[in-house]
């Protein structure tokens, strides 16, 4: 689904270069939900926007879903994030003078679906959220677990491949957090990719995998395991 080989973003002011990243690789499969973890400032927020293609790269290639998409146009980096990627933040960013509904209908309306179409996928992924009885709400009728759901829901009815979670529970208390765990682990088990950041120990043991970032990079603070041969074989001969 996604694989990034080298990536260097740097970030320039008149008197400071920033390198956010710095010989990044990574490679996440079609269907994992992969943690991503690290110090603020480590580079996390930025590989994110990399990977959700807001933002460029100096150098490097990433392929997403099969295709390179190291070096798009503008118009052809929005195409994709409208149709392929889903994005679940902190702030949730939905529009308080539109309820519910309307909230989830925004993207669907710049992909020019026709009104019936938006109304069965806003339908369905309120229904997968348990916010159907609260889709004529405004946000500040919610509570902030409620919020990340409608954020969700809005992520959903675009049917994406990939979502790119930036502390989904970051504003949320602990059973809240639990809840929205609960629903992105649902999410997944239908199919969805997920790569999420956060700062939460627990939150990153939901996911299959954990991935660490220091200082731009990809940690690997996994050590692999020894291999022991059969009867007679002795120890295996190297580490895989």
């Amino acid at each position: 689904m996604l694989e990034m080989k080298n990536i260097k973003k740097i970030y320039r002011t008149a008197v400071l270069e920033t390198h956010a990243l710095e010989d990044f690789s990574l490679e996440v499969k079609a269907g994992e939900f992969v943690s991503v973890m690290g110090p603020s400032g480590s580079g996390k927020t930025t590989f994110l926007n990399v990977a959700g293609l807001l933002d460029t790269f100096e150098q490097g290639s990433y392929i997403l879903d099969g295709k390179d998409v190291s070096r798009l146009s503008d118009r052809d980096m929005s195409r994709i994030r409208n149709q392929n990627i889903g994005f679940v933040f902190q702030s949730f960013n939905l529009i308080p003078d539109l309820d519910v509904r309307d909230n989830v209908d925004v993207p669907l309306r710049y992909r020019g679906l026709s009104a019936s179409d938006r109304k069965k996928r806003i339908e369905k992924a309120l229904e997968l959220v348990g916010l159907s009885s609260r889709a004529k709400h405004l946000p500040s009728q919610l509570s902030g677990g409620q919020q990340q759901r409608v954020a969700i829901a809005r992520v959903l009815a675009g049917d994406p491949k990939l979502i790119l979670a930036d502390e989904p529970t970051g504003n949320l208390d602990s059973l809240m957090a639990r809840e929205i765990m609960d629903l992105l682990d649902r999410i997944n088990a239908d199919g969805t990719t997920i790569v999420m950041v956060t700062h939460s120990p627990e939150c990153a043991s939901r996911a299959q995998r954990q991935i660490h970032v220091l200082d731009g990079r990809v940690v690997d603070l996994e050590i692999p395991p020894l291999t022991i041969a059969g009867a007679g074989g002795g120890l295996a001969e190297a580490v895989r």
